[in-house]
């Protein structure tokens, strides 16, 4: 039987950036210094390193080395930096990975090396602004990235017509050719150094297969995590310890069976020791921690439900977006140890290292979760306008997702319904800290001052609330009234206890000069602590 993975509390995922992030050359210890000081003494107990994308980032028989899409000719002083940065590493022999693990180590980390499995990062430019690549068009075209396999292989990629337009050349995982390409890749990354285990993001970009047909032909993408599984035990057979497996994944059953990912399987057949999860964009809080849970039951598989760096939840709203997210991210936090989890996975924060240290204290256990300000939401889909060259990114994430929502008068006088989970015992007498206020703040867009609503907690009907702009919480531009205005109640102790909430709002009388309806933009519960 394979040893259960170490309880790490925070694994924290680096996609590299910091290759681009010093000048050409950069020196190993610069490196590891942007990488480790902002994490160490933290709760961070993983580092898993992305090693790219297509190209590889160590000297290679078999694949291109990074920068030679570009045929070394760079758009950028960044990219140069990046790529010329990393070819100097192995110039000088510098045991870049071998060094990077060792520092982790010596610092209290583990450090696995981390795949994209189908990274599409190519699929435009900047200068460019039209529509995506198509297939064809590779075969002409010069990008960071876009190997000449992929240019020489455009049938192998899903095509117009089988995923969102920006998507189209990302690789098909039924072609067998295409899995043996990426089980090739995933083989040199894993023998560059002594990591401790890999970490397979199929999440980054989670479109693998063609979308009619993606629960039929699963079976491909199991077939190569079940190589991928067979490498791996082969590698820890000859270290003579474990080399452990992590997947990232969906957020849901559902998304999981419309991506292809038989996560049952996976677990049954025991290939993969880590399951973490997130959105393809964003952060995806509707985790099904139970569910995760009875499948990994009579396993040592290990749940990490994960955070992504992208904020746009925290705008507009009545706190300063950093403090918002911080206090949103505690309370998931918080609802996912209570459920079960093992600790949390953070992928895109390397950037924010710095500035998001609370978090990287406190995200990791229960007890540094106590006593902080935390945010407890229905879950909120966001979806980007059809005008946007990324649209479709978010096809898969955040499926139960009931905001925004528009709000209309109904024949039986009721409204929607939403679900707020709140994990916080307000009103326990054991708490160590004391609860200052209870909120619940519900953000409407087009609200006018002749709209009469009744919202009710639990079937218990409240006041009309106070209605608070946004506008007048910027004191440094207070002139324009903003479009969305939030409705705040405050609450007890009773009114919140721990546990499942269910908020209805009903429009009784809408404003007939408007032509907009009401729209339903957040509905939360805030707590925060003396």
């Amino acid at each position: 039987m394979r040893q259960a993975p170490p309880d790490y509390k925070i694994i924290f995922n680096h996609d590299g950036t910091f290759h681009g992030t010093s000048e050409y050359p950069q020196q190993v210890d610069d490196l590891l210094d942007k990488i480790f000081v902002p994490l160490e003494g933290s709760q961070v107990g993983a580092l898993f390193w992305c090693v790219g994308s297509e190209e590889a980032r160590w000297p290679s028989d078999s694949l291109p080395m990074d920068g030679s899409t570009e045929n070394r000719w760079y758009a950028s002083v960044k990219g140069m930096r990046r790529s010329e940065g990393v070819r100097a590493f192995f110039n000088r022999e510098d045991d870049l990975y071998g060094r990077m693990v060792k520092r982790g180590h010596d610092v209290g980390m583990d450090v696995y090396v981390s795949i994209r499995m189908n990274d599409n990062h190519f699929w435009s430019d900047s200068a460019r602004k039209a529509l995506p690549l198509a297939p064809e068009e590779m075969r002409l075209t010069t990008r960071p990235h876009l190997t000449q396999f992929r240019k020489d292989h455009p049938e192998w990629t899903l095509g117009i017509g089988n995923a969102p337009r920006w998507a189209v050349t990302s690789w098909n995982m039924a072609i067998p050719e295409v899995r043996e390409y990426t089980l090739l890749r995933i083989r040199e990354a894993c023998e560059q150094a002594e990591w401790d285990g890999v970490e397979i993001d199929w999440q980054r970009h989670a479109f693998h297969l063609p979308e009619d047909d993606a629960y039929k032909l699963r079976y491909t993408i199991t077939d190569l995590q079940r190589a991928i599984r067979q490498m791996a035990d082969e590698i820890a057979q000859e270290r003579g310890r474990p080399f452990f497996v992590s997947v990232r994944v969906g957020a849901s059953s559902e998304t999981n069976r419309r991506i292809g990912y038989d996560l049952n399987q996976w677990l049954k057949e025991g290939l993969c020791d880590i399951v973490a999860t997130n959105a393809n964009s964003g952060t995806d809080p509707g985790v099904e921690v139970e569910e995760y849970l009875s499948m990994m039951k009579g396993t040592s598989t290990r749940l990490y439900p994960g955070f992504d760096s992208h904020g746009e939840w925290g705008k507009d709203h009545l706190l300063d977006a950093d403090q918002w997210r911080q206090a949103w991210f505690r309370g998931l936090a918080k609802g996912y140890y209570d459920r079960g989890a093992s600790g949390v996975h953070l992928f895109n924060w390397h950037n924010t290292a710095t500035a998001r240290r609370p978090l990287l204290e406190t995200l990791g256990s229960l007890e540094t979760l106590a006593g902080h300000q935390k945010i407890y939401t229905a879950i909120k889909r966001h979806i980007r306008p059809r005008s946007e060259i990324r649209y479709g990114a978010e096809r898969d994430d955040r499926l139960l997702g009931e905001i925004p929502v528009e709000l209309h008068r109904t024949i039986t006088g009721e409204g929607p319904t939403f679900t707020v989970d709140v994990y916080d015992d307000t009103g326990s007498q054991k708490s160590p800290s004391t609860v200052r206020r209870i909120e619940l703040q519900i953000d409407l867009n087009h609200l006018s001052p002749a709209d009469v609503l009744q919202v009710s907690i639990d079937g218990t009907k409240l006041g009309q609330g106070t209605r608070v702009s946004p506008a007048t919480k910027n004191t440094m531009d207070p002139s324009e009234v903003a479009e969305n205005t939030w409705l705040v109640w405050e609450l007890t102790p009773a009114d919140i206890t721990y546990g499942r909430h269910k908020i209805t709002v009903v429009l009784i009388e809408r404003d007939p000069r408007l032509l907009v309806p009401i729209v339903i933009d957040n509905v939360e519960v805030h707590i925060s602590y003396i």
